[in-house]
């Protein structure tokens, strides 16, 4: 059963369960059925139906496995009372009888399931995960929705060292804030560079599990190394093996387990680590001994797994695991506003490291930045500002390590010198553009430079971004008119 280990925190604790039924030694038989071969420790029995809506009155009980024969209270009459006071309370029936009938009556009545108890156990335990998978779920959704609509984090100081201002990066704080407690796995996603690690361990640092963050880039490891790595190994289990070994899973029991460059994972790597998600334990190689997965997981990748799905290089049912809960971190090109605060902390973080003095940065260093898609994204930025730092003397910034690695076009550089010396960029074309024509190559090349950002854009073209937006406007207008 995945999802579930005994050792799981008590912040992380499943719903309570509670057995109804007037045999005793069901009900003992059940306990130690659910508590051994699911994890699942907060069981509660009640031989009386009487005393079940008081308990349930009482709290903290999410899913009721429910007998039908029962004196006093039958099952049926519990199901209607559950569902007019409790309708949040998740009920199973366990019965006796196998009666197409009862069991359609029970379903009408407001049951999850029905079994009978003699069905086979393994099939039983099944369906009680997927009611408590099901529980899981809804109050992840209400707990998201509540922390999205309210916009306010509970715990803002863990992402204190994400350095932002954009609305779309505090969305995703309130979001890996709502889900940082689930045991589900967790996919983020982005490209080089943005910040997902950051993202990680301020979700790991939320979940409130006792356990360790351990990490594992998994890009370039071949099957064996993977398998070996994460699992572990007993001694004797191959060549070499003269002690055993805990694998990464192990070390990461009660915590999380953080597996980088998920996207590069061989399709041979891909069926074991779905294999452990699905069924939630695992071999160590050479074992025959199956050991529960006790750790969150969570995936990181730059690539596009949607894309690689849909090309072979990635399962797809291992994908829809993965992204039970997701988050996509934006580029640094879509969020300009971080680009003032992410330049003063690395300049003091660059400072404070070469036993410097921090540097006051020109006014117009920002505007600067802000033409620049960087393709590297946060990291290129603190590179880039490290680099200056490094050749500072004076008190104020030099531009030009900035402006040398930003780079001009060959183009923009012709005309730019052109223009200084006081000669025509168009003096030596045979025929001139008309003004409609050059102002749409002008619009067209600034918005293809800036990524589709007007605000950049307009900065590139010397114009406000009110007075770009109506040029683009009209130029639309002007292609839907022809």
């Amino acid at each position: 059963m995945s999802g579930y280990c005994p050792n799981t925190p008590e912040s992380l604790a499943a719903p309570g369960i509670l057995l109804v039924d007037d045999e005793a030694d069901w009900l003992a038989s059940m306990t130690l059925l659910l508590e051994f071969s699911a994890g699942l420790s907060d069981v509660r029995a009640c031989q009386d139906s009487r005393q079940v809506m008081d308990i349930l009155d009482a709290g903290g009980i999410g899913l009721v496995l429910l007998d039908l024969t029962m004196p006093h209270v039958s099952g049926t009459e519990l199901l209607a009372a559950i569902a007019e006071r409790h309708p949040d309370v998740c009920c199973i029936v366990l019965s006796g009888m196998n009666q197409l009938a009862t069991a359609v009556e029970c379903m009408r009545l407001g049951a999850y399931d029905y079994y009978v108890k003699t069905d086979d156990e393994s099939r039983i335990v099944g369906g009680i995960a997927r009611a408590m998978h099901m529980l899981e779920l809804r109050a992840e959704n209400r707990e998201v929705a509540s922390r999205l609509v309210s916009g306010q984090l509970r715990q803002p100081e863990a992402f204190a060292a994400i350095h932002t201002r954009s609305a779309a990066m505090h969305a995703i704080f309130a979001y890996i804030e709502a889900v940082a407690r689930s045991p589900r796995p967790l996919l983020v996603t982005g490209e080089s560079g943005v910040g997902k690690e950051s993202l990680v361990r301020a979700a790991h640092e939320l979940s409130g599990r006792r356990g360790p963050l351990v990490a594992l880039n998994v890009a370039g490891l071949d099957d064996a190394v993977f398998a070996d790595t994460l699992f572990g190994h007993v001694r004797g289990a191959f060549t070499g093996a003269d002690a055993p070994r805990r694998g990464l899973v192990e070390e990461a029991a009660e915590g999380t387990l953080f597996l980088d460059e998920i996207g590069d994972l061989s399709i041979a790597s891909q069926v074991k680590l779905l294999r452990l998600l699905q069924e939630g334990e695992y071999y160590p190689l050479g074992s025959d001994q199956p050991r529960r997965l006790c750790a969150r997981v969570i995936a990181a990748t730059h690539a596009d797994l949607a894309v690689s799905e849909r090309e072979g290089r990635f399962r797809r049912d291992l994908f829809f695991r993965l992204r039970t809960h997701h988050v996509a971190v934006p580029p640094l090109r879509e969020r300009p506003e971080d680009i003032a605060p992410l330049l003063d902390h690395f300049l003091g973080e660059a400072a404070a490291a070469m036993a410097k003095r921090k540097p006051t940065p020109p006014p117009e260093l920002a505007a600067l930045l802000g033409t620049y898609p960087f393709p590297g994204n946060v990291r290129e930025l603190a590179a880039m500002v490290y680099d200056a730092v490094s050749l500072h003397t004076g008190r104020m910034l030099s531009m030009d390590a900035f402006k040398r690695h930003i780079g001009t076009p060959e183009a923009a550089t012709a005309v730019a010198a052109a223009v200084a010396d006081g000669d025509n960029p168009f003096a030596n074309l045979a025929t001139l553009p008309s003004f409609a024509q050059a102002e749409r190559l002008l619009l067209d090349e600034a918005m293809a430079r800036s990524g589709g950002r007007q605000t950049l854009a307009a900065r590139m073209l010397g114009v406000t971004q009110s007075a770009l937006s109506k040029r683009l406007k009209a130029q639309r207008r002007d292609d839907d008119a022809s």
